[in-house]
C-alpha cells in the first residue's frame, strides 16, 4: 500500500464528488432520515462501486452504454422529483418522514446512491487511477475514503436543513433539485 498513491487519489475523487448528483442525493436523504444511517447506506453503495471501478470498471464501460446508464439515472431522478412534488402537502407523509427508521434510511440511501453512481465521474476516475497506478487496494481505499468524506459533509448539511426550512419547502426544493439532476442526466445521455 502506497501513501503517495493514496495522497494522489483522495483529492481527485473528493473534488470530483463535491459537485456530484450523489452528494446532493445524500444531502436530501439526510434531511428526512437518520444521518448516520443515510451515511452508512451511501458508503455501502460507494464501496460496491469502488470495487466495480477498480476490478472491472473499464470492461463494464465497454459492455454497457454510458448513455443508457445516464438515461436510467435521469428517469429515477425524475420519478423522485414527481414524488417529492406530489407529496409536498401530505400530512401523513410528514409523519412518516419524521419517523423514518434507521433501517429505512440505510436501505433507501444505499439504493439511491447505488443507482445514481453508475457511470459517474468518480467511478470513471477510480477505474482510470487503478489502471494507472496498478495498486487496486490503495486506489480503492483512498477513493472510498474520499467518497465517504463527501457523503459525511452532505449528511451533516442535510440533517440540519429541517431545523430552518418547513417540510413543504424542503419537498419543493427536493423536487426542483431532482428535476435539475434529471435534466443534467438526460443531457449527458443525449450528448454524451
Amino acid at each position: 500500500m502506497s501513501l503517495s498513491v493514496a495522497a494522489a487519489v483522495f483529492p481527485l475523487v473528493f473534488l470530483g464528488e463535491l459537485p456530484d448528483k450523489t452528494m446532493f442525493a445524500s444531502l436530501l436523504l439526510a434531511s428526512r432520515g437518520r444521518p448516520v444511517a443515510v451515511w452508512a447506506g451511501a458508503v455501502a453503495a460507494f464501496a460496491v462501486h469502488v470495487v466495480i471501478a477498480v476490478g472491472i470498471g473499464v470492461a463494464l464501460f465497454h459492455l454497457i452504454s454510458h448513455r443508457a446508464l445516464d438515461a436510467v439515472v435521469a428517469g429515477i431522478f425524475l420519478a423522485g422529483a414527481v414524488y417529492a412534488f406530489l407529496t409536498r402537502n401530505s400530512d401523513e407523509h410528514d409523519r412518516a418522514a419524521k419517523t423514518w427508521t434507521g433501517r429505512n434510511a440505510l436501505v433507501t440511501s444505499a439504493g439511491v446512491i447505488f443507482v445514481a453512481e453508475w457511470g459517474d465521474l468518480t467511478q470513471i476516475i477510480t477505474a482510470n487511477l487503478a489502471a494507472r497506478y496498478h495498486e487496486p487496494l490503495t486506489v480503492g481505499l483512498a477513493a472510498l475514503a474520499a467518497l465517504g468524506a463527501v457523503a459525511a459533509l452532505a449528511v451533516v448539511a442535510g440533517s440540519g436543513i429541517l431545523r430552518f426550512v418547513s417540510v413543504k419547502v424542503a419537498r419543493i426544493a427536493t423536487a426542483v433539485v431532482l428535476t435539475g439532476l434529471a435534466a443534467y442526466s438526460i443531457a449527458q445521455a443525449v450528448g454524451g
